[in-house]
């Protein structure tokens, strides 16, 4: 056991590694104590509590460490203080046990995490270890708790998702040290069938900025971003990003998505309203804008409109428009001329060389819709009704297919 150190197996390699860590981990805890002090202090005075209510049924000293060393809670209130740094050069990987100095050391979290807090628990025997391990895991469990009660993303979706009180909002962004007043706009990025959990990770890699930007997972084929944007952003700003967006997660994973976007929103507590506005967009989007993926709620013109509608009242404007004759008697390519000549702004020349029609035979085609609908397409006022009577239909029909 010599060269041990106290550890309970070790070689030389790894004792460089783990000294090399502990060091890190000592330099980067000031600015890290500095930044989330009050934070950490509540952490602490929380940590504090529970070695307090354990002191009674273990008879050994308990304690709690940080990064830099600094004993941050402890049975015995004269410790609470002291530094053992020798300690945290020991600790090499979070997740690791470590004998030392008469005490046993576990550090909170997974292997994989970053070491911010060890429990310590005097003795080197085995029930030392297993008292270590047991408050070590009741320590992470409610470090956790306590991560999501204070963590910026964990409030960022509770906002959108109407999980927190609106007068709560601005004092708990007071907490979490929020810019209330900044504009941010949120995302939608929903994507179609199959889903890639993988997504989340591309989506996040691309906002690296976790303090104003936040990536969320909704549900298994809906991420959230909430971006931070500057002051007068243009609506083809925010396109041009949402487009990125699409293609990296095409490119990448060959995921398609619909994005819809929000409005900005210049107070914390709107970005639910932007996040309802972008799931809005992207169900509008899917009736009446089919060829696209990217909506802009903003953009989204007379179908917002009509979407808005009750049933009762579009099935009535309908029956008033085609009071002379039913829609469903128009065939398919009756349909497609008609798109077409709303495409060429009513233009019957423009629209018969289009579709390589005589234009006679598509003055014919407009007097046969004259005849079955009243309405006559080359007047302004008639073609406008057509338009949104087909809107509304269009609307109904998914609505339909929506219940099924």
């Amino acid at each position: 056991m010599k060269n041990v150190i106290g550890r309970i197996t070790i070689n030389g390699e790894n004792t460089i590694k783990s000294k090399r860590f502990g060091e890190r981990m000592r330099s980067k805890a000031p600015g890290r104590v500095k930044k989330t002090g009050k934070v950490m202090e509540m952490a602490s005075r929380l940590f504090q509590s529970i070695v307090l209510q354990m002191k009674d049924t273990v008879d050994r000293t308990i304690g709690i460490v940080d990064a830099s060393g600094a004993v941050v809670a402890c049975t015995d209130l004269p410790r609470i203080g002291e530094m053992r740094e020798e300690a945290i050069t020991e600790l090499g990987f979070a997740g690791e046990i470590v004998r030392f100095g008469g005490y046993t050391y576990h550090t909170t979290g997974d292997r994989a995490s970053r070491l911010e807090y060890a429990v310590f628990v005097q003795g080197e025997d085995e029930l030392a270890r297993s008292i270590c391990s047991l408050v070590a895991v009741s320590i992470n469990n409610i470090k956790t708790l306590y991560d999501e009660k204070h963590d910026k993303a964990t409030f960022v979706k509770n906002i959108i998702l109407d999980n927190i009180l609106p007068g709560d909002i601005y004092i708990k962004s007071r907490e979490l040290h929020f810019g209330n007043d900044v504009p941010r706009v949120v995302f939608l990025v929903r994507q179609q069938a199959p889903a890639d959990v993988a997504a989340i990770d591309v989506v996040n890699g691309m906002f690296p900025d976790k303090q104003k930007d936040f990536v969320l997972h909704i549900s298994e084929t809906d991420i959230v971003v909430v971006k931070e944007v500057k002051a007068g952003s243009e609506i083809k700003d925010l396109v041009k990003l949402a487009g990125s967006i699409e293609e990296t997660l095409l490119s990448e994973l060959s995921v398609k998505c619909l994005i819809g976007i929000g409005s900005v929103s210049s107070q914390m507590k709107d970005i639910a309203k932007s996040f309802k506005e972008a799931t809005t967009a992207i169900e509008v989007g899917a009736v009446f804008d089919t060829e696209k993926n990217i909506i802009s709620f903003e953009n989204l013109g007379i179908g917002r409109l009509i979407y808005q509608l009750p049933i009762t009242l579009c099935e009535m404007f309908l029956s008033e428009v085609f009071r002379k004759g039913s829609i469903d008697s128009l065939d398919q390519e009756t349909l497609f001329t008609i798109q077409k000549f709303f495409e060429n702004n009513l233009n019957v020349s423009e629209t018969s060389r289009k579709l390589f029609v005589h234009r006679n035979t598509l003055v014919y085609r407009l007097e046969k819709i004259k005849k079955l609908t009243g309405l006559d397409l080359r007047e302004f006022d008639h073609a406008i009704v057509f338009k949104v009577a087909l809107m509304v239909r269009k609307y109904l029909a998914s609505r339909e297919e929506g219940t099924r």
